[in-house]
């Protein structure tokens, strides 16, 4: 069976043999790892993809912004993303990593089931987990009626009532960007640090509301959010609010290989350069786990850019190969 024959046989039903090695695996199947492995597969190397198939943004019915995709489902993206890997010759298995360790042949994976994978590079897309406030009520509307992000939700609710649920004081950038969608917003202050009395009265100019009692439960109407309740009961009317979950990069697999982080308005997050390669040589991070901010169509560049220069030195490496075996047989004439 030749190279090519293996590569359809495992595409077709998602297995390999166990003694191949990967010239790329995946860890993570959402926008930034499909966009990486369909790269890679149409330029003819051999990948391999592991995903839980639980992506972060599951709760979403719809996303915003990405060009041609305006109000598609995420998962359905994931879902022709998935289609389209495959009829490249990609394969993709449903598979939990918990080990990742380099080796002489490159990487080595081992999944929840006790799969070893080896691959001689390793793309991470693993993304980044959202650590929701402690209060009632807030996970059964995240996704719909609460959400984080003004550049993908915000046009939805032109003209509503807003509510901002801040985590930090340096959220109330939040509040200053979703003041050009609506004038009726209201900041809830109570998760975050003191607010400065001159940022206060900058939000007061521009017409947006401070709450500075806790909020005890969020209020809806079967599946419509409707206000925020109080510590003392009394409901603050809304139609949407954007919170600020802590955000927890995903990023075991760097960790385990050694891979430096690096400081962000997030907090320590693995450090790459514009390319996605991180500190360990043949290791690359793109989509969330790289940038913490990085919206879908943001993720899908960057799993396609590290694709490009990963391949890149793929060819590199190959024509090196035969320039120093021409050098030889050039030396052997001489002689």
């Amino acid at each position: 069976m030749t190279r090519d024959d293996r590569t359809s046989t495992a595409s077709a039903t998602g297995t390999a043999a166990p003694d191949e090695l990967w010239d790329v695996l995946i860890i993570g199947g959402g926008a930034a790892g499909l966009s990486a492995a369909l790269i890679l597969s149409r330029a003819r190397r051999r990948v391999l993809v592991l995903d839980t198939q639980v992506p972060r943004n599951r709760f979403a019915p719809h996303m915003h912004g990405v060009l041609s995709r305006d109000g598609y489902s995420p998962l359905d993206l994931v879902a022709d993303g998935r289609r389209e890997v495959l009829a490249a010759d990609g394969v993709i298995r449903t598979a939990r990593v918990i080990e990742t360790r380099a080796v002489s042949d490159g990487f080595e994976v081992i999944t929840e089931a006790g799969a070893r994978i080896t691959a001689r590079r390793l793309i991470v897309a693993t993304g980044t987990r959202d650590v929701l406030p402690e209060i009632d009520g807030i996970a059964e509307q995240w996704g719909r009626g609460i959400v984080a992000c003004p550049y993908c939700d915000g046009y939805e609710v032109v003209g509503r009532r807003i509510g901002v649920l801040l985590g930090s004081a340096a959220g109330i950038h939040k509040a200053h960007m979703l003041r050009s969608y609506s004038t009726d917003i209201t900041v809830f202050t109570a998760l975050a640090d003191p607010i400065d009395e001159t940022d206060r009265l900058i939000l007061e100019q521009r017409g947006i509301r401070l709450e500075d009692q806790s909020v005890a439960r969020v209020v809806s109407e079967g599946d419509r959010l409707t206000g925020l309740e109080l510590a003392d009961g009394t409901v603050v009317q809304i139609d949407a609010l954007f919170a600020e979950p802590r955000l927890v990069p995903l990023d075991e697999p760097l960790q385990q290989l050694g891979a430096a982080r690096t400081e962000t308005p997030f907090g320590a997050w693995p450090a790459v350069d514009e390319f996605g390669r991180t500190s360990v040589p043949g290791v690359w991070a793109v989509g969330n786990t790289a940038n913490p901010a990085a919206l879908v169509p943001i993720a899908m560049g960057s799993g396609a850019t590290a694709a490009l220069a990963l391949n890149g030195e793929f060819v590199a490496e190959e024509v090196a190969l035969a320039a120093r075996a021409v050098n030889a047989d050039q030396e052997a004439g001489v002689r």
